[in-house]
Formats: structure tokens, C-alpha cells, sequence
């Protein structure tokens, strides 16, 4: 048998909440406030109150926690997208990664959550206002989705990656598409180029619009036409279907830029198909600079946006909300480069 009198901290019961208390001479209130991060607490108490639970090797019970401070310690991540496309996209697992960077210091936990655009959105909507998470990321929104703007108005802290088409007033984060499409067009037309098509993304999402509004203004400032336009989902086999209807129908195509990395793939798969060589016979600009830009043959010229760091900005954002943050901003809007590779090297024309 253990004599109490040697028995380490390990082999007795586990400290409450009154003996944390009583050694750190305070109330049990005022113990409770200071592990619950409430106010009304002296700094004096606080000092006080961590030593003790330092020293008793106090662990909060995290269920009674939850219920004083009505927070589940929760992060939902919610996709709008089919799961085959989330996971075969490296798109989302960038933004996962830096969400998840964001998160570590946090405790809190991620939730992932899926809903397919056949998904009316009322079940999700009803376990995210449910007091089941304290708030959640939407990302990949199409249409005028109403789901952010019920959130919101639920009382649940939402912040959204990517602008929203509906007009909610709903805090995001994007990047600077517009610019990114600009930027591929007027290198394009640097390299000689003059009939330049693209393979637009999805006309109900923001990134897909704003790149293709890019993309024409800087045709229009090189007076070049934009009627070789076709729009593709952010998948390779759309991308190699948008490129074969490209090549048929406009076979004096010598440029292509496509709204991402994953289309520019495709894109790459049908061009090999009908043996015309890249950039030989036609450049190809991606957009992202993800792995498939760096792993392709030849390697993408691609619009470089910091995906790790939309997922690291939009929980910064959410977390800071949830903290009671002020002035903080409505939208931010993260900058664009272009990344030039082999794709689209200048002077490889189909007459050298």
C-alpha cells in the first residue's frame, strides 16, 4: 500500500477547481473567470491563479468550459464542391494547410465539411447554427449562394475565401484575379503572340469572372480580339475538353490562358493528343504556380497566388472576430505574380 504522505502529484485524485482556489488564495469564481479568458480579473489574480494551477498540475475540464463560455473550441471548413474534385485539386490542400498553420496556437479543432452544389444547403446551415462550432470558412462559393448570409445573420462568425457574388456583407479573402489575368494576357502578347484564346473557370464564381476580366483588358490594350473563349470547370478532363473545342474550332490558336493550373493540365493532355508542341505551336499560362505547374512537361508558366496564405489570412481573420478584434477589415485582398517556365518562353514560335 502507497503511503499518502509519499505519494506524488500523479497518484492522488485530480485537483479541482476549489483547491486551485485555495492555494492561489482567490475565489472559485475568480478561478473559473481567468481560465475562461474573462474580464473582471485583476492581473495580480491572474499571476496568482496560473501559478496555482502550475503547481497542482490543474487541467480545466474542458466540457464545463465549453458550457460557461458557450464556445466548442470549433472551426468549420466548408466546401462547396464534390469531394473527388476537393481532394484531386492541390488548390484546397493549400488553403488546408495554412488554415491548419493558422490554427495550431489556437487549441481550437477544424471540421470539414462538404456540400455538393445538388446540396440545398438547409442541414449544413442548421448544424452550423446549432452551437456545434464558433464559427465557420466557406470556400469555393458559386452562384449567389445564400448560405454566408444566413450564417451571418444567425449570429455565427463566417468569413469567406474568395468574393462573394451574392452581395452579402460577409468578411473574405481573396486574391487579386483581376490583376493575375491582366498579367498572363500582356506576357503573352510580349512573346509575339496574337491569337490568344482562353479557357475560362466557372461564370458563377468570382475567381473565374475576375481572371477572365483580366485577361480581356489586356487583350484590349494590345488590340487583340477575345472571341476564342471557352469556360471549363477546375478539373483536367474539363480542361482537355475546353481545349479540344479551342483547337477545332479555332486551329490558328498560338496562346492559351487558363484560369488554373488544373485546366492548364488538360490543356496540355489534348495539345500532346493532336501533337502540337508546347510552346512551339502553342504557349500555355496556367494559374496558381501549385505542384502541377512544377511537375508538368513542360514545366507551366502560371499567375503565382499564395494559397497557403489565403487559408492563413481567412482563419487570422475569422479568429480574430471570434476574439472580439475591432476595425478590422471587410475584405483582403492578397497580390498575384507571373511566374514565367518553359510553357510560354519568349522567341519559340512555330516558325523556329
Amino acid at each position: 500500500m502507497i503511503d499518502p504522505a509519499e505519494a506524488t502529484v500523479d497518484d492522488r485524485a485530480a485537483p479541482t477547481l476549489e483547491e486551485v482556489a485555495r492555494v492561489a488564495g482567490v475565489s472559485r469564481s475568480t478561478v473559473s473567470r481567468v481560465i475562461n479568458e474573462l474580464p473582471g480579473v485583476s492581473e495580480r489574480a491572474r499571476t496568482a491563479v496560473a501559478k496555482a494551477i502550475e503547481t497542482l498540475r490543474y487541467v480545466p475540464n474542458e466540457a464545463a468550459r465549453s458550457l460557461a463560455t458557450r464556445r466548442t473550441n470549433s472551426i468549420a471548413l466548408v466546401v462547396s464542391e464534390h469531394g473527388d474534385q476537393v481532394f484531386g485539386d492541390p488548390f484546397f490542400a493549400g488553403v488546408l494547410r495554412g488554415v491548419h498553420a493558422g490554427l495550431a496556437s489556437s487549441k481550437r479543432q477544424l471540421v470539414l465539411m462538404l456540400m455538393t452544389q445538388d446540396d440545398d444547403g438547409e442541414a449544413l446551415a442548421s448544424y452550423l447554427c446549432g452551437g456545434h462550432v464558433d464559427g465557420a470558412l466557406v470556400v469555393s462559393l458559386h452562384g449567389r449562394d445564400p448560405l454566408p448570409q444566413r450564417l451571418a445573420e444567425a449570429g455565427l462568425a463566417v468569413v469567406l475565401v474568395g468574393r462573394p457574388l451574392s452581395g452579402a456583407r460577409v468578411p473574405y479573402v481573396d486574391s487579386d484575379n483581376f490583376t493575375g489575368g491582366l498579367l498572363a494576357a500582356r506576357h503573352l502578347v510580349a512573346t509575339g503572340r496574337r491569337r490568344i484564346a482562353t479557357i475560362a473557370g466557372p461564370n458563377d464564381m468570382a475567381a473565374g469572372i475576375d481572371r477572365l476580366v483580366g485577361w480581356r483588358r489586356g487583350m484590349a490594350e494590345a488590340g487583340l480580339p477575345t472571341d476564342v473563349l471557352v469556360r471549363s470547370d477546375f478539373t483536367i478532363e474539363a480542361g482537355a475538353a475546353a481545349m479540344a473545342e479551342v483547337v477545332a474550332n479555332h486551329p490558328d490558336v498560338d496562346a492559351v490562358f487558363a484560369a488554373a493550373d488544373i485546366i492548364a493540365v488538360g490543356a496540355m493532355r489534348e495539345l500532346r493528343a493532336r501533337e502540337l508542341r508546347i510552346p512551339q505551336d502553342v504557349a500555355l499560362v496556367g494559374f496558381d504556380d501549385s505542384v502541377l505547374a512544377t511537375s508538368a512537361i513542360p514545366q507551366l508558366t502560371t499567375v503565382r497566388q499564395p494559397v497557403e496564405e489565403l487559408g492563413r489570412t481567412v482563419i487570422w481573420r475569422l479568429l480574430a472576430q471570434l476574439n472580439g478584434e475591432t476595425d478590422l477589415p471587410p475584405s483582403v485582398s492578397l497580390p498575384t505574380e507571373l511566374v514565367v517556365r518553359e510553357s510560354s518562353r519568349k522567341g519559340v514560335t512555330a516558325e523556329t
